[in-house]
Parts: structure tokens; C-alpha cells; sequence
């Protein structure tokens, strides 16, 4: 797997790059332990410059112990790694992210910090020059964001590659936006049916590769055929839609629906790769890119930035990272973190069933952000601009009550406390027909 979903992530780089920095970010981000190698170091045997002092050879024996210690830990970390243990990170346990920076930005951060490799510059130079990272990095990155991305192998304008894989694409972006990598299998609708033609299609054995090209209907099917083919291959997600590139595309999580509900059989199976090329969004009709708008607003509530401000192509890495973020920290809905991804959606998964799934996804989360805004005491009325709909009530409020969220027949919803303060919460059943009732055209 290309992601650090079950592994740590190590970062790498050069003196200067910020590992330590940025690497207390993410750790504090994803809820995962942190480990600066050099701090342990010095924590555990006193300054690194004293080391040094006895000489080179047996700082290098103390800090790959250190090292093997972090690199070993069953509980997946972010570590940073000194400069000079990068080929340490050459292992299955870790993801290996190199944080690059040009050596005049790297000397400007070491010269005067009492780093014994960053005494003269010549020599400072001549090593930065001699130490080759990118061999041994899996990915690039330049920020707290870029490391979230590399975490769940998500790549920003990247290219899709993947020759002789088994290509899950929906017809209609096929045909704007044609992609010749081997078989094709159409798919149109997110069912079972769907899923089973293409596995009677499929061409590929154990070790080849679906790639699920589309929205978040063909890249459901697609993760999910890939999950239960051969009890699971590898598969590449290529979301063509806002909706997809924000939320849909990304996160492991694959399913099919069922006419009871929504989401009801599936797996978490995580692409190696998810490639997000804002350039196919150029064909999206404007319907399309509300749908996308009600996610990037769901995650705006939940991170309390007014993310949907941004230019576009920000917009979606912001919204990606935090995606990445949060799967990262409970990748299998273990924890509890991950639910705070549903807010509204319990509403709109249950409006979409009741609508035979005629409801766009986008619009009915839209209203069903507004119904948790509601029962949080918020409002959002100058960003969420909805209408009721018309779909049976009883069908609706028969769907919520089935949400995998709800415990012991108790309904729980995540709500808000305020901006940026998600919390998933009992609520009493009158008070949730109440506020789906809101929503239903009379």
C-alpha cells in the first residue's frame, strides 16, 4: 500500500526543513504520537553537539538505535528523522515524505543554531549537495497539508499512469475526457448489478489494478469492485467531480446502494493513489459544482475556515487535507473522529433514499447541513441557499432511523457546538422528525 494509513509517517529531509515543525502539526492533526529522533536523542544521551564532540561514528550508533526504536513502534507515528538517518526511512513501516527546501533557505535556518554540521557552509553545501533524499522519499512536500496528501497518496494534478489497468468510468466523462489505459467497464449506477457485471468483465489478476474514473457513484463501484475481486487488488481513484476531488473520491470508504438506504454494502479499501486534476472540472455543468460546493461547506463547519473563499484549486487541497487528516487518524471508523465527516448527512442520506436517489447528493446534503446548523443553534443562510423537497416523510424518517450512526435505536448526529467544534451527540427522536420534517415540501 502507498499510504500511511496502517504505517507511520517519517519525514525527511536536510537540516532546515522543518520536520519538527511541521511534523507536530500533522502528529497533532491526525491524533497520532510524535517522535523527533534528534529530541529523543538529546533527551535520552544530552546534547547532539557533545555526541558529535566524541566523535561522528558513535553519535550515528546511538541515533540508529533511536531510530529502529520509532521506526518499530506498532502504533502508527509521525516521525522526524534527522538529516542524516534518511535511508532508515527505505522501509515497509513508513511512509517516507521528504521535506525539501533549496540550501540557501536551509542555511539561513542552521548557521547559528549550534548544529555541528552547520559550521562552515562550504561544507554545509557540499553535503546538502553529496545526500540524496528523493531516492529514498515516496513523496514531496512543503507544508503540514502537502505531508496530510502524501499520508493518503493523493496527488494534485498528477498523472494517472496505470497502463493495462482495469479502467471503472463513467460513460459520459469517457467521452469528454477520453482515457486509453486497457479494458473498460461502464458504469452507470452505484448497485449491486453494477458491480457484479464488472467483476464478470474484469481482466485482471491478482496483481493488476482497477481505476475508478468519475464521480463518486463510479469511484464507489470502483473501490468496492476492487475490494471483493479476488478478496481485494489494488485500485487508483480519479474523482472527475467537485464532490469526488473534496470528499467522494477520497478516504477508502466504498459501497453500493441498496433501495432500503444508502451506503449499506461496502468495504474500507484504500486506493494506493488518488489523482486530483482540478482541469476536468472545466466540463462539470454548474448543478455538479453545487453539489461540490455543500461539501466544501461541510468541511468549512467543520474546520471553521470559510474554505469555499479560497480560488479553486486551494479549495480543493484545503478540503483534500482535511479529508486525509481525519482518515487518517481513524482510517476504519474506530475511534470516533471519522463520524464527524457525516455532519448532514444523516439527513441527506435518508432524503436521497426517500427520493429513489432522484435527489442529487450535493443538494440533499446541503439540506441536511441545514438541519444539524438548526439543531445546533447556527445559521448559515448567506452560504446554504435551499428549498424543501418533495419525497415521502415516512419513507425519509424510516431511512434516517436505519443511519449506522445510531446506537441501541438511539439516534445520534453530528452536530456543532460552534464553528470548527464538531460533536457527535444523542438527540431525542421528536426533535430530529421535527427537523427533517423542515425539509419535506408539504
Amino acid at each position: 500500500m502507498a499510504t500511511a494509513v496502517d504505517r507511520h509517517v517519517a519525514l525527511i529531509g536536510f537540516m532546515g526543513t522543518g520536520k519538527s515543525t511541521i511534523g507536530k502539526e500533522v502528529a497533532r492533526r491526525t491524533g497520532r504520537p510524535f517522535v523527533d529522533t534528534d529530541a529523543e536523542i538529546e533527551a535520552r544521551h544530552g546534547p547532539i553537539s557533545e555526541l558529535f564532540a566524541r566523535g561522528e561514528s558513535e553519535f550515528r550508533d546511538v541515533e540508529a538505535k533511536v531510530v529502529e526504536e520509532a521506526l518499530g513502534a506498532a502504533e502508527p507515528s509521525v516521525i522526524a528523522l534527522g538529516g542524516g538517518a534518511f535511508e532508515a526511512a527505505r522501509t515497509d513501516r513508513a511512509l517516507a515524505v521528504l521535506l525539501d527546501v533549496d540550501v540557501e533557505t536551509a542555511w539561513e535556518r542552521s548557521y547559528d543554531t549550534g548544529r555541528p554540521l552547520a559550521e562552515s557552509e562550504s561544507a554545509f553545501r557540499a553535503l546538502h549537495a553529496a545526500r540524496d533524499y528523493h531516492a529514498v522519499a515516496d513523496a514531496v512536500a512543503e507544508d503540514a497539508d502537502g505531508v496530510l496528501l502524501a499520508g493518503l497518496g493523493i496527488e494534485l494534478g498528477g498523472e494517472v499512469g496505470e497502463e493495462g489497468a482495469a479502467l471503472v468510468a463513467d460513460p459520459r466523462v469517457l467521452e469528454l475526457h477520453p482515457l486509453d489505459l486497457g479494458s473498460v467497464h461502464p458504469v452507470s449506477s452505484k448497485t449491486l448489478e453494477a458491480a457484479q457485471r464488472v467483476w464478470s468483465e474484469l481482466p485482471i489478476g491478482r496483481d493488476g489494478t482497477v481505476v475508478g474514473y468519475g464521480g463518486g457513484t463510479t469511484t464507489d463501484v470502483a473501490g468496492y469492485v476492487a475490494a471483493a475481486y479476488m478478496r481485494g487488488v489494488r485500485w487508483v481513484s480519479v474523482p472527475t467531480t467537485l464532490v469526488g476531488q473534496v470528499d467522494a473520491g477520497i478516504g477508502g470508504k466504498a459501497a453500493v446502494d441498496l433501495p432500503e438506504a444508502k451506503n449499506l454494502v461496502g468495504a474500507f479499501h484504500y486506493p494506493d493513489r488518488v489523482v486530483i486534476r482540478p482541469q476536468l472540472l472545466e466540463s462539470l455543468p454548474e448543478g455538479e459544482r453545487r453539489n461540490g460546493l455543500a461539501e466544501i461547506v461541510k468541511t468549512g463547519l467543520l474546520t471553521g475556515r470559510s474554505v469555499w473563499e479560497l480560488p479553486e484549486e486551494e479549495m480543493i487541497r484545503a478540503c483534500a487535507a482535511f479529508k486525509a487528516e481525519v482518515c487518517l487518524e481513524d482510517p476504519y471508523e474506530r475511534t470516533g473522529r471519522r463520524e464527524i465527516l457525516n455532519l448532514g448527512h444523516t439527513f441527506g442520506h435518508a432524503l436521497e433514499a426517500a427520493s429513489d436517489y432522484k435527489l442529487s447528493h450535493g443538494e440533499a446534503v446541503a439540506l441536511g447541513l441545514t438541519a444539524a446548523l438548526r439543531l445546533s443553534g447556527l445559521g448559515m443562510s448567506d452560504v446554504l441557499d435551499v428549498q424543501p423537497v418533495h419525497v415521502d416523510p415516512e419513507r425519509a424518517w424510516a431511512a434516517l432511523r436505519r443511519d449506522k450512526k445510531a446506537r441501541n435505536g438511539r439516534i445520534r448526529l453530528v452536530l456543532l457546538e460552534e464553528l470548527g467544534r464538531p460533536v457527535v451527540r444523542e438527540v431525542e427522536p421528536a426533535d430530529v422528525r421535527a427537523a427533517l420534517d423542515e425539509l419535506i415540501a408539504a
